[in-house]
């Protein structure tokens, strides 16, 4: 009985330890269950608010620009690094998971000043559109057609800048050599040819160009233009490299093709005779090459301006002339690259701007007599 009554307690006491080993156990996991469960909750909220800070602007009060370059052929990965490296944007990963939530795609190169104060929105309106998103103080229309001189009165009437200032910039040795070394496949020493009347002509592409501070530096107003026409050549090097053509000669074919231009001309026509001409061993014979040596602007020009010494006489000298007579614009490039496949050798413009052309010097006669006399 005594036995019985001592394996009875044992049991029942065994039972009241397990019972208090029960309750402990359940208060830990409880404890431990309570902490993960607060663990994710700040997790949570801790992202949450991560993710939501990541979707604000870096700073809503700035107001200082930040250029940003996005190379051509850069995707989603390489553009939202671009932005955090360059403090446009706080968070990279973030940036590229809310324009593929948003299904935002069809980004576009260049050069953008943006800031800090612009929001995620802001910034994929301006990718996507190629635009600054924000309105510009002011804004710089440059022609096609027009010349390095041209150019430095339409920047003096925009800026405190004057043309004489622009002229010593864009010639200065220092600067042209600065553009080479920061612009390598697009100017090269060819620029340099003691026969060029301004070593960065035809360099600075015709377009708008919107500013977003007072009082920018000559430098970097140039700078904008040189860039352009940069990343418009930089499309076609492979062309270039098939045709075995080196930019500089593009540029100056094409501004050939930009002053003979009219409204109605058809650019790639004319393209093919300058080439024809060129293969046949004949003068081009452009007359907007004898008015960039005269150094003038006229109406009509004359015979005896047909004998002017200047290596950019292309009656008095066979080839291309030293280098472009004004900046063109994608269509002359276009043009000067993709010649249509003709014999002609001579054209003419009547008098509303309809081009003629002809095959050989005789019905080039009938043309004049035709249409001009």
């Amino acid at each position: 009985m005594v036995d019985k009554e001592s394996k009875k307690q044992e049991m029942m006491e065994k039972i009241q330890i397990r019972k208090k080993e029960g309750k402990v156990v359940r208060r830990v996991v409880a404890m431990v269950s309570l902490a993960v469960l607060l663990l994710i909750a700040i997790v949570g909220v801790s992202g949450y608010f991560y993710v939501k800070s990541a979707l604000e602007p870096v700073d809503s009060e700035a107001d200082s620009e930040i250029l940003v370059e996005i190379p051509m052929g850069s995707g989603i990965s390489t553009i939202s690094s671009i932005l955090e490296e360059n403090g446009v944007i706080k968070n990279g990963q973030i940036f590229k998971y809310y324009t593929k939530f948003k299904n935002e795609t069809n980004f576009q190169a260049g050069n953008y000043t943006m800031t800090q104060s612009m929001t995620l929105d802001e910034i994929i309106e301006s990718l996507k559109t190629g635009k600054v998103y924000r309105e510009p103080l002011f804004t710089i229309t440059v022609p096609e057609g027009v010349t390095i001189e041209q150019i430095s009165e339409i920047v003096a009437k925009h800026t405190e800048y004057t043309p004489e200032q622009f002229m010593e910039l864009v010639t200065g040795k220092e600067f042209v050599q600065n553009m080479m070394a920061t612009y390598p496949e697009l100017i090269t020493d060819e620029v340099l040819d003691k026969n060029i009347r301004y070593a960065l002509e035809g360099y600075l592409y015709p377009s708008t160009y919107s500013f977003y501070e007072e009082n920018p530096s000559l430098e970097e107003i140039v700078t904008m233009m040189i860039s352009l026409t940069n990343d418009v050549v930089a499309q076609y090097n492979d062309l270039l490299a098939q045709k075995e053509m080196t930019t500089h000669q593009l540029l100056t074919f094409a501004s050939l093709l930009e002053e003979e231009a009219t409204a109605q001309t058809d650019r790639e026509t004319i393209a093919s005779v300058f080439f024809n001409r060129l293969e046949s061993d004949m003068p081009l014979q452009t007359d907007p090459t004898v008015l960039y040596a005269l150094g003038s602007h006229k109406a009509r020009v004359l015979y005896k301006d047909l004998e002017v010494e200047n290596p950019y006489n292309t009656y008095k000298n066979q080839g291309l002339p030293p280098g472009p007579i004004a900046n063109a614009g994608k269509i002359s490039i276009e043009a000067a690259l993709n010649p249509t496949d003709t014999e002609y050798l001579y054209f003419l413009a009547d008098s509303d701007g309809n081009n003629h052309f002809a095959k050989d010097y005789d019905e080039h006669l009938k043309n004049v007599e035709k249409y001009i006399k």
